[in-house]
């Protein structure tokens, strides 16, 4: 049988070793279809100032390697964070929305989201 302890962190690492750790708990993902992730992290305000911190130097589309509990690294490419909004927040508390895109969706060419259709098209094709 198996004895596997996983973490209660997600660990996000720059390619300079630094490194932020987000509590699980106030934390929920969601991914799209292409691949982007929205990470979305309700804290008490000085965990979203060090998570703008954190990103302050953090340019579009660089890479990062994210560990979810403990379970092993995997690469994401960085596409911004902004406020989140809706919900009411107990006072001192600040939610923040970390964009992510897994770099298989991404066309290396030009770092852009693959479209559905890579194909050119003729006119003769299109027009008939």
């Amino acid at each position: 049988m198996l004895d596997l302890e996983f973490s209660d962190k997600i660990k996000i690492t720059k390619s300079n070793g630094e490194s932020i750790e987000l509590d699980q708990s106030r934390v929920h993902i969601r991914e799209n279809e292409k691949g982007l992730m929205g990470v979305s992290y309700v804290a008490p305000v000085f965990e979203a100032m060090d998570l703008e911190k954190f990103f302050g130097d953090v340019i579009t589309s660089e890479n990062l390697m994210m560990d979810i509990g403990g379970t092993g690294d995997f690469q994401v490419s960085f596409r911004g964070i902004v406020e989140g909004r809706g919900k009411e927040f107990p006072q001192n508390w600040d939610h923040r929305i970390i964009l992510l895109q897994e770099p298989k969706f991404l066309d290396p060419r030009v770092n852009l989201p693959i479209s559905w259709s890579s194909r050119l098209v003729t006119p003769e094709e299109r027009f008939g």
